[in-house]
């Protein structure tokens, strides 16, 4: 409640400051913010050196516990677009939004162009007493290349509308995109048709549903995809572990930024490898600094399932 109070408090006093127009700067170029990293990405991707981006969650954070700071609310207040995705983990943003804090404002929610699939509890799985009672789609949509390709279209038209002038531009960039999206769900596909086995492993969180269910295939995991969880009950390790035995698997799954602890202990007591998925939710500085994006870390994830699946 603390928190909560703070933060209202954080609104109220900087949204009178917050009075520049919202129309394009002397730089010409459009304001954009974007949640997460997925969503700047795409946005990159497709508004091109037409728009200057503002990332809210900085790279290295932990994307399921961000809170907006008074700058971030500033830049919110001062921007021509606010993408975001519309999850568990922008439920502050919806709040404002819903709340005609952020009236007039230019929206667009990831998982409102996106086929939704409910966050998945499988019986073994370490889940919060919390967590048991909640009911919610995952909001991970952008780790199926479909989803990714309906949410490009989706960035093309807003840019479009918000700026015709670009309208070209936005369609070229979003087109060279979609291609590249494309080529990347046709290879996924291959690789799981042809695999030798379709199970994977994850000694994590498992924010990879709309991925496995695009492509056909199986998966375990210790905790759901947006579990505050870290430590797994006995039950749930014994059950992992019995899994990567049973099945010959050779790799066990971490998540990007996680430690690997649970994916070592998983590891180290069946001999499998432990490898990255990179759900792409949010990115560490070294590879923000290196220039890495959604399809580059898609393509590691190409070569580490290719090793998991065969």
């Amino acid at each position: 409640m603390k928190r909560i109070l703070v933060f209202l408090l954080f609104v109220l006093v900087l949204l009178p400051l917050a009075a520049c127009s919202r129309g394009e700067p002397e730089s010409g170029k459009l304001q954009i913010v974007a949640s997460a990293f997925p969503e700047y990405d795409f946005v990159r991707a497709v508004a091109g050196d037409r728009a200057t981006l503002t990332l809210l969650l900085r790279p290295g954070t932990e994307a399921h516990s961000y809170e907006p700071t008074p700058q971030d609310i500033l830049a919110l207040q001062g921007c021509d677009l606010f993408v975001y995705g519309g999850g568990e983990s922008d439920v502050w943003a919806e709040r404002m939004i819903s709340a005609g804090d952020l009236s007039g404002l230019q929206t667009l929610a990831f998982m409102d162009h996106a086929l939704l699939r409910a966050e998945e509890t499988l019986d073994y799985m370490t889940v919060a007493e919390a967590e048991e009672e909640e009911d919610v789609y995952d909001e991970h949509v952008w780790t199926s290349p479909k989803n990714a390709m309906t949410i490009v279209e989706a960035i093309r038209d807003a840019l479009c509308a918000i700026d015709p002038a670009g309208a070209e531009e936005y369609r070229e960039n979003a087109e060279a995109e979609l291609g590249k999206l494309a080529e990347l769900d046709a290879r996924l596909r291959a690789l799981a048709a042809g695999a030798k086995r379709d199970l994977l492993v994850f000694g994590d969180r498992f924010p990879f549903l709309y991925l496995t269910r695009e492509y056909g295939l199986r998966y375990a995991a210790a905790f759901p995809g947006c579990s505050g969880e870290t430590d797994a009950n006995p039950a749930t390790v014994a059950r992992l572990i019995d899994e990567v035995r049973a099945e010959g698997i050779p790799v066990v799954f971490k998540c990007d930024l996680s430690a690997g602890a649970l994916a070592e202990t998983i590891a180290e007591a069946t001999g499998a490898k432990v490898l990255t998925l990179f759900s792409a939710h949010t990115v560490s500085r070294a590879d923000f600094e290196a220039g890495e994006t959604y399809l580059t870390l898609m393509e590691r994830n190409l070569n580490a399932l290719e090793e998991a699946l065969n």
